[in-house]
């Protein structure tokens, strides 16, 4: 085992947060209520990962699969990110922490005041950068890959040109490291098309945990046994 904490840290962790409906239904409350404390638990997430020195951090909020629910649901959750999306919401909370916030995926489906709100929190630089936050709404890993598809057809890009190094850099993560370890908290195990390209090579933590109680303990968890684990990437194996 290497004694450089650095190897033992994933560079870039992705949560898929899942488990909000249980958790509201377990406690007769709301879907809306699970969705508010799920959010509000990124900050747990955030604080421990500039804790534990893992510099970026990619949380799956809003899938565009999610746009097929009921419309009383989807009014809800669009009132939730208005709500969030203003002075002393769970976004300018997190800036004030230290969190550069990117929105990945897209934002069409929300109303206009919405993505306004969206496009000045997800560009306003903190004072000190602790970590890099990506915040993935409207988004689902093929439709990610689809869209830097097209831009590349746009930019005139000929097959000859492409290289995975061409494709990372149209995708939304651009710039970013590949993600390392990928946490799905509700205990399924599937990746339902998070982050397709960026964690072909992740380490995947599956947790029976819901979203709403995955609090800083649990995440804390998740990342010891990422420094226990080996990787061999194609290569000799490698323990973290």
């Amino acid at each position: 085992m290497q004694d450089d904490k650095s190897s033992m840290t994933p560079q870039h962790v992705g949560i898929i947060m899942d488990g909000n409906r249980r958790w509201a239904n377990e406690r007769g409350l709301s879907h809306l209520e699970g969705h508010k404390v799920a959010l509000n638990r990124l900050q747990d997430i955030i604080q421990t990962s500039v804790e534990n020195d893992v510099p970026y951090l990619t949380a799956w909020a809003w899938s565009t699969k999610n746009w097929k629910r009921n419309k009383e649901f989807i009014e809800g959750i669009i009132w939730l990110f208005r709500e969030q999306l203003k002075p002393g919401g769970v976004f300018d909370q997190a800036i004030e922490k230290g969190a550069m916030l990117r929105q990945i995926g897209s934002l069409e489906g929300f109303p206009k005041d919405v993505q306004d709100r969206a496009f000045e929190y997800f560009n306003r630089k903190p004072n000190e950068v602790k970590i890099v936050v990506n915040v993935a709404l409207g988004y689902e890993g093929r439709d990610e890959l689809m869209r830097a598809y097209k831009k590349m057809v746009d930019d005139g890009v000929t097959s000859d040109e492409i290289d995975a190094d061409m494709v990372s850099g149209y995708l939304d993560t651009a710039g970013q490291p590949d993600v390392d370890l990928v946490i799905r908290t509700g205990g399924d195990h599937r990746t339902s098309g998070f982050m397709i390209w960026q964690a072909a090579d992740a380490e995947y933590y599956f947790t029976q945990t819901l979203m709403p109680d995955f609090g800083a303990s649990e995440y804390q968890e998740a990342l010891r046994d990422y420094a226990g684990r080996e990787r061999r990437l194609g290569g000799d194996s490698k323990k973290y």
